[in-house]
């Protein structure tokens, strides 16, 4: 039992899985930035294929500050710990 919560013999870890997509989910947002700010253009020509059909050059700005991406930052590794805990218990459950 860990955490008040009986795990069987294959369930998968939510701690681990959840350390592993977080720390991806960081290091893909800290590249993403880093890509924006060191060639814009490159970069928002990349994002618009992504966005079928959207333009996304149109709305981009042209700058971004530091504390937003540090806001961002941490916004992604929230939606990373979600997102993994609703895998591992989705997982657990179902197999």
């Amino acid at each position: 039992m860990k955490g008040g919560i009986k795990m069987k013999d294959h369930d998968l870890s939510y701690r681990k899985i959840a350390i592993a997509l977080s720390t991806t989910a960081g290091i893909l947002y800290i590249l993403c930035a880093a890509l924006f700010v060191i060639a814009p253009n490159f970069f928002l020509n990349i994002v618009k294929d992504i966005f079928h059909g959207i333009d996304i050059t149109q709305i981009a700005q042209s700058s971004v500050s530091f504390s937003s991406t540090v806001i961002g930052f941490i916004e992604i590794i929230i939606y990373s710990l979600i997102a993994s805990w609703l895998f591992v218990w989705a997982y657990n459950e179902f197999r």
